[in-house]
């Protein structure tokens, strides 16, 4: 077995450039399977570790279209696709499970921040919200204050900006508190700073402004404004008590009967986060499939390149039965050449797989990922492709004649 090991290699050596294109083909197969599937896994912890920052335990309060159809008549439900000012406050005033109650609304997805000279890329969100809102998202203060209830009630222009609003306006290390910037042509004192949060799959959540909700309705009022009311519960609260009790409250707002259709939805932050891994369960799959096909493209690759090897050395093989080598050797020797050439194929495209699946991630502000379950499956898999391209050439070398092989030319 260790001398048929060593032929292989030598044998390998020899053939170098059918070798490479061989172990490219696989290597390809490989990298497209290990680095898609690489990916996913990158995004489905961003996923994870984003939506846990806001805890598990919240839930969301969103209003939706709903539209009864009789016949040829469509007839709308009696409350708008929105959730008012007047309805979030109402219910954040009188929900009575113990929880953090947040009234908020996005105001700008795509501001550009000033100070003196210095301005940010037009890519900062700036979100209208209460008193509640850094704990009902997760956020922390690591310089300054929160807003207060008098902020709120007042309108104040005051503002709490993200780590990342302060590195593009402050370069020279300036304290930003109490520094006036503007914010779409309005003039705000900066209250505090935002605790880093870094980089994730849905976006980056220190390139942000947080400003009174009351505010936001004052000057960057739009048609048909929907606030977001988002609802963590204290600690030993049952969620169905309290997503429970927030229907029946919110029926009451909307003014629903007893038999009327509940015109909202209530939504748990973690079922947001299930929603998009279940999407990229079924994205593995067919990665899976592509992967698999494309390696069998490989498989029948290898396969030909074997039999043109075993032509090839028809009268080497006769050699070797002439000087004692049985079928069981020269079927040894073959096989090992194919398994050997596609586990080469298979490390290179797990290097190239990982390296190219958790570049995207990484761009997009991921988590790097080491996929050891894909790596292993991938080894696999190109020892399954060696030993089916290499059985057949392998057996026909072993059954070739010594007599008739050292007489082809």
């Amino acid at each position: 077995m260790k001398e048929n090991f060593r032929i292989s290699f030598i044998s390998i050596r020899s053939n170098l450039l059918r070798t490479t294109l061989t172990v490219l083909i696989i290597a390809f197969g490989i990298m497209a399977l290990v680095g898609i599937l690489t990916t996913i896994d990158s995004l489905k912890r961003s996923v994870n570790s984003s939506f846990s920052a806001m805890g598990a335990n919240s839930f969301s309060i969103r209003s939706r279209a709903y539209n009864v159809q009789i016949g040829n008549h469509r007839e709308r439900t009696k409350n708008f696709s929105r959730v008012s000012y007047s309805e979030a406050k109402r219910f954040k005033d009188e929900y009575k499970i113990p929880a953090a109650v947040s009234v908020s609304i996005g105001a700008s997805g795509n501001a550009t921040i000033k100070y003196e000279s210095e301005k940010t890329n037009p890519n900062v969100s700036v979100r209208g919200v209460d008193e509640n809102y850094l704990i009902t998202a997760g956020y922390e203060i690591s310089k300054g204050r929160n807003f207060t209830d008098a902020d709120i009630r007042s309108g104040e222009n005051a503002v709490v900006v993200g780590a990342e609003v302060v590195t593009s306006l402050f370069k020279q290390g300036q304290d930003p508190i109490d520094k006036m910037i503007t914010i779409s042509n309005g003039k705000y004192r900066i209250i505090g700073v935002l605790k880093a949060k870094g980089a994730s799959m849905i976006g980056s959540g220190d390139r942000l402004c947080i400003i009174p909700v009351t505010n936001v309705r004052q000057y960057f009022s739009y048609p048909n404004m929907s606030f977001n009311i988002t609802v963590l519960p204290n600690e030993g609260v049952g969620m169905s008590e309290a997503m429970g009790e927030a229907e029946n409250l919110f029926r009451v707002i909307r003014g629903l009967e007893p038999l009327d259709a509940t015109d909202f939805y209530i939504v748990k932050s973690d079922s947001i986060a299930e929603l998009m891994i279940s999407s990229l369960s079924s994205i593995t799959i067919a990665a899976t499939l592509i992967g698999i096909i494309t390696l069998l493209g490989a498989a029948i690759g290898l396969m030909n390149i074997m039999l043109v090897a075993v032509a090839e050395r028809t009268q080497e093989i006769g050699i070797r039965k002439a000087i004692g080598a049985n079928n069981k050797t020269i079927q040894q020797q073959f096989l090992f050449e194919a398994v050997l050439v596609g586990q080469i194929g298979g490390m290179v495209g797990i290097v190239l797989g990982m390296v190219v699946g958790n570049l995207i991630p990484l761009i997009a502000g991921g988590v790097f990922v080491i996929p050891w379950a894909w790596m292993i499956m991938g080894f696999l898999l190109c020892l399954i492709v060696g030993v089916v391209s290499g059985i057949y050439p392998a057996m026909k070398a072993s059954r070739l004649d010594p007599i008739e092989s050292l007489r082809f030319e």
